[in-house]
């Protein structure tokens, strides 16, 4: 019989389990971008965006980044408007210049976004699995995920293109991923929703 003083908590347990499963994504997503054709190797984030990476610090600004980046992308390929781009901060760098590229590139531009999404995550929950922007993180990046699961689903019957068939594949896998590690988040505390409440 294990001593009581011995058990871990139950919340450190869930900690664990999803510390465990995110870095299990990680290595999956990795070898989906490795496993891309040679056109995959550009830059997934155009230079400006990259800056922007550097600029924050906080977990969970990078991944708004990170998702305003594939949202940026996502516009481009289902023809609307750029999402705005407009600074949180005075000495924010700017947006730089709207991605390019076919079909096909702006969509493993996204899956790599995704990738790098991941990892960000990953790493700090590495470092400190207890850190509250964890779990805020992976909820953000849950939600936009979701909505890409159904831009996908729209661009399913509409695309014959090979290399682009391919690159929703891969965009899709690391979107299934990101879904099945948000769903294994405990529910949001009641804090939280209090704050969502506040106008």
């Amino acid at each position: 019989m294990i001593p009581v003083q011995d058990l871990q908590p139950i919340t450190k347990m869930k900690s664990s389990i999803i510390v465990r499963h995110l870095s299990q994504i990680a290595i999956v997503a990795t070898l989906l971008v490795f496993c891309a054709p040679s056109y995959a190797q550009r830059d997934h984030l155009t230079d400006a965006e990259t800056d922007l990476i550097r600029f924050y610090q906080e977990l969970d600004k990078r991944v708004e980044i990170l998702i305003k980046a594939a949202d940026r992308r996502f516009a481009i390929i289902n023809g609307n408007a750029q999402p705005s781009t407009k600074k949180l901060m005075k000495d924010e760098p700017d947006w730089g210049e709207v991605p390019k590229g076919t079909h096909a590139q702006l969509l493993d531009d996204i899956a790599g976004i995704l990738d790098e999404a991941i990892t960000n995550i990953d790493d700090v929950s590495r470092r400190d699995e207890k850190n509250p922007l964890i779990s805020r993180s992976l909820r953000k990046l849950t939600s936009a995920t979701n909505g890409y699961l159904n831009q996908l689903s729209g661009l399913k019957g509409k695309i014959t293109d090979p290399d682009e068939i391919a690159a929703l594949e891969r965009v899709a896998d690391n979107a299934n991923l990101i879904i099945e590690a948000g769903g294994k988040l405990p529910a949001a505390a009641a804090e939280d929703s209090k704050k969502k409440k506040k106008p």
